[in-house]
C-alpha cells in the first residue's frame, strides 16, 4: 500500500442548521514531508477535543477502496482530506482492518484503536443534513489511530499493516455493534483490546448497566 495523501486542516467556519460553527474538518492535502507526534499532526486544527483528537485518536485515515465506493455512490470524484481524514491510504478498506493493526506509514507507527462515529459537522460539510444515516449505512467509517512510534512521512511513502498479535474484532464490527445492542461477552472482548479511551468509557458503562 502507499499514502496517497498527507492532509491538514486549519480553522474555519461553516453554516450548521441555525448556526455558524468552527471547525477543522477542511483538509487540504500537503506535498511536504510531516512530523507525527503523539497527538498527531501539530498543524492540524482540532476544534472539538471532547470528542476529536487526543492520544487515542491522533491520527484518522481513510482508503482509497473507500473512497472508490463513495465516488460511485455520490456521483463524482471526492478529493482527499474530503472525509476529514489526516492519511489518504491507497488500497485501503477501513472496515477490514481490525483493532490493534499497526500501519508503519514513513518512519512513524500508528495503532487502530477505532471506528470514526459520524456527526452533524461531517453532514453540514457534505452539505446534505441526512448524511450521517447515508454514512452509517456505508458501512466505512475510516480508522482512528493512536500514534506508537513518532516518525516522518510524506505522499508517496509506503505503508504496510501489521496483525495484532491476538484475536481481535474489525473496525466494520466495531462500527456496526456501536449502533447496536453487544451483549457483555462481546463488550468484554473490546475492553480486552486496545481500544479508544472515549469508547472503552461508553462501553465500561454499557456493561455496568447490564
Amino acid at each position: 500500500m502507499q499514502l496517497l495523501s498527507v492532509n491538514i486542516g486549519s480553522e474555519r467556519t461553516q453554516p450548521k442548521g441555525n448556526e455558524i460553527e468552527t471547525t477543522g474538518i477542511y483538509k487540504i492535502p500537503t506535498f511536504e514531508s510531516v512530523k507525527i507526534t503523539l497527538s498527531g499532526i501539530k498543524a492540524d486544527f482540532i476544534c472539538d477535543q471532547k470528542n476529536h483528537g487526543g492520544p487515542d485518536q491522533a491520527i484518522y485515515v481513510y482508503g482509497e477502496a473507500d473512497y472508490a465506493w463513495w465516488s460511485g455512490e455520490l456521483g463524482g470524484e471526492l478529493e482527499p482530506g474530503t472525509f476529514g481524514e489526516n492519511l489518504t491510504i491507497g488500497d485501503l478498506e477501513s472496515a477490514s482492518i481490525n483493532i490493534g493493526d499497526r500501519l508503519h506509514v514513513g518512519s512513524a507507527i500508528l495503532e487502530v484503536t477505532a471506528p470514526r462515529i459520524p456527526c452533524s459537522t461531517l453532514a453540514a460539510r457534505m452539505k446534505d443534513p441526512q448524511f450521517v444515516k447515508q454514512y452509517r449505512r456505508a458501512g466505512r467509517p475510516g480508522l482512528y489511530c493512536r500514534v506508537i512510534r513518532e516518525g516522518i512521512l510524506k505522499t508517496g511513502d509506503s505503508v504496510t499493516v501489521e496483525g495484532y498479535a491476538n484475536e481481535s474484532l474489525s473496525i466494520g464490527r466495531a462500527f456496526r455493534d456501536y449502533y447496536g445492542k453487544p451483549g457483555k461477552e462481546t463488550i468484554r472482548r473490546y475492553l480486552g483490546l486496545p481500544i479508544a479511551l472515549r469508547w472503552r468509557a461508553i462501553l465500561e458503562a454499557h456493561l455496568a448497566r447490564l
